[in-house]
């Protein structure tokens, strides 16, 4: 998936959250405000780039890469201050996720390979909607881990430098519940290059989207 498609994608859910957040309040009383602390469990879906740069950084081919995985993402926010419509949101945010690929019995060609990922990212978010349901906008910058490698591949470097990178994405959560929420988030991931090892080329600054869907509690 190219880059553009996936702001694309991430600006088309963020409207669909919008128009459809928080259910109607009674009139006679003022909807509850965000927050004021909110823990996110999601289970995720990963897509993992499918790039030859990356493949030729491993030494791989890029039939060998593993492509998209599964993963888990837990985050904590609180929201301090609300100006007019938009509640400023802080946070943490822990994402894991892992894909792997296993050769067909006797092929000679292509190698089993596992791939995974880890970020711990503090964010940053811009919140609209009441504590019955909001929508938000959201950014954190932090370190992440990156391992692809072919497996039984003893002479491979573990692959597990930390690198800087930077996450963006939306979401939004529904309180069918006073305290419970249905909630989902799509995220782009953008990862510094990492190291060079051993005869391989240095892999390249890659995108990862992370789509996750989960509950909110609060």
């Amino acid at each position: 998936m190219s880059l553009a498609r996936m702001r694309v994608f991430v600006v088309s859910l963020f409207i669909l959250a919008i128009a459809s957040r928080a259910r109607p309040a009674h009139a006679q009383e003022p909807p509850p405000r965000i927050g004021p602390v909110v823990v996110d469990l999601h289970g995720t879906f990963a897509l993992f780039p499918d790039d030859q740069t990356v493949a030729d950084s491993r030494g791989m081919t890029l039939g060998e890469l593993p492509g998209s995985g599964l993963g888990l993402q837990v985050g904590v926010h609180v929201y301090p201050l609300k100006w007019r419509a938009i509640t400023l949101g802080a946070g943490l945010e822990v994402a894991v996720a892992h894909s792997s690929q296993m050769a067909a019995e006797g092929a000679t060609l292509v190698r089993s390979a596992d791939e995974r990922f880890t970020s711990v990212t503090p964010q940053v978010s811009f919140n609209f909607g009441t504590g019955h349901g909001w929508s938000y906008l959201s950014g954190g910058f932090g370190n992440s881990t990156w391992s692809v490698v072919p497996l039984g591949q003893n002479n491979y470097p573990p692959d597990s430098d930390k690198v800087k990178t930077i996450n963006y994405g939306a979401g939004a959560r529904w309180f069918a519940r006073t305290h419970v929420a249905f909630s989902f988030d799509v995220r782009i991931y953008a990862v510094n290059p990492g190291s060079a090892a051993f005869k391989f080329p240095q892999r390249p600054r890659t995108n990862l989207v992370i789509v996750g869907v989960g509950i909110s509690v609060k």
